[in-house]
């Protein structure tokens, strides 16, 4: 008699627990909260699962909730993981915090998005692009305009230093190699380009016409046309033999030894499907969907019009890393 009670007692315990695993899911975010939160609370009207968020501070931005996962590691509290580029989850998967994860919806993901073995997934994408005022006299088609001396003065960056400036540095060293990559950014320091502290300065600077052009996010560039600022959008490096411009898809991810694993993989699939797509494309951050055939803005192109920088971003999660000293004392010069 006691022993079917402690039976009982113990299916309880266990279908009490597989409850718990799927109603609720626990994530930890780096795109914006204004951007990411709509998307989770769509999940919960239609899954029902209660989602705990754990957004990144403007002051960490895109490190801190990192930081967390990497100091809970043998105890973690997160299920999942959105970042808002891949770099942070290279660093997560070389230091054993992800688990692999196939969702069904990231077979309409191209592969150059996605973690070969399943570590993450990428979708809704940021690209980097120019932003010109409509009263330039010449217009960048290349990033490496930038060191054109009929350009020379025209042109500003975001501190590469921070944010998605030092991705799509180390991006270029990637694909150049460091002697080009060097070259190229001493060109550019021959040539007079301006230092903004954002990418966000950078595109009112060259909506206020104090420059040019500048080489932004595409966020940046799409809220200054829905401002009527007097500027236009030029994808860079598209012709034939040119390098193709860098995207920064968000990513997905699942975490080891999670304590909700069948939520964490229904939000995982809810994050790579056509619907959140076509949720980040129409709102303010106007993200590009990575799917073909989602419904997007008058004012994006499709990727798969977009000739795309082929890049491992594994390489460019250690490249990252190298080339600091040598961007601080660039900029120091």
């Amino acid at each position: 008699m006691k022993f079917i009670l402690l039976l009982f007692v113990s299916l309880i315990f266990a279908s009490c627990s597989k409850q718990n695993d799927t109603q609720s899911v626990t994530i930890y975010v780096s795109e914006d909260q204004v951007f990411s939160e709509p998307v989770l609370k769509a999940f919960e009207e239609k899954t029902g699962i209660r989602v705990n968020a754990v957004y990144d501070s403007e002051e960490s931005k895109s490190t801190g909730v990192m930081n967390r996962l990497i100091a809970e590691k043998n105890n973690p509290q997160a299920d999942v993981y959105w970042a808002n580029e891949p770099i942070r989850a290279e660093v997560l998967r070389k230091k054993d915090i992800l688990v692999p994860y196939e969702s069904p919806n990231a077979k309409g993901i191209p592969e150059e998005f996605k973690q070969k073995e399943h570590y993450w997934t990428g979708f809704s994408a940021r690209v980097r692009l120019f932003i010109v005022n409509k009263n330039a006299e010449m217009v960048p088609a290349s990033v490496f305009d930038y060191a054109k001396p009929e350009f020379k003065g025209k042109g500003v960056i975001a501190n590469p230093l921070f944010g998605t400036t030092t991705s799509h540095m180390a991006a270029l060293f990637t694909l150049l190699g460091d002697a080009n990559a060097k070259q190229f950014l001493e060109q550019m320091k021959a040539n007079n380009v301006a230092i903004a502290t954002s990418n966000g300065e950078s595109a009112d600077l060259v909506a206020s016409g104090k420059y040019d052009f500048a080489l932004v996010d595409s966020d940046d560039a799409v809220s200054r046309l829905k401002q009527h600022a007097p500027v236009s959008i030029i994808y860079p490096d598209q012709k034939e033999g040119e390098t193709g411009l860098f995207v920064i898809p968000n990513t997905v991810m699942l975490i080891t030894h999670a304590k909700h694993p069948e939520a964490a993989k229904k939000l995982i699939d809810f994050l790579l499907s056509p619907e959140t797509e076509e949720i980040l494309a129409f709102a303010d951050c106007a993200q590009i969907p990575l799917h073909k055939g989602v419904k997007i803005p008058a004012s994006l192109k499709p990727i798969s019009e977009l000739k795309v920088m082929k890049i491992d971003y594994a390489r460019e999660a250690d490249e990252m890393i190298k080339i600091q000293p040598y961007l601080k004392a660039w900029l120091d010069r």
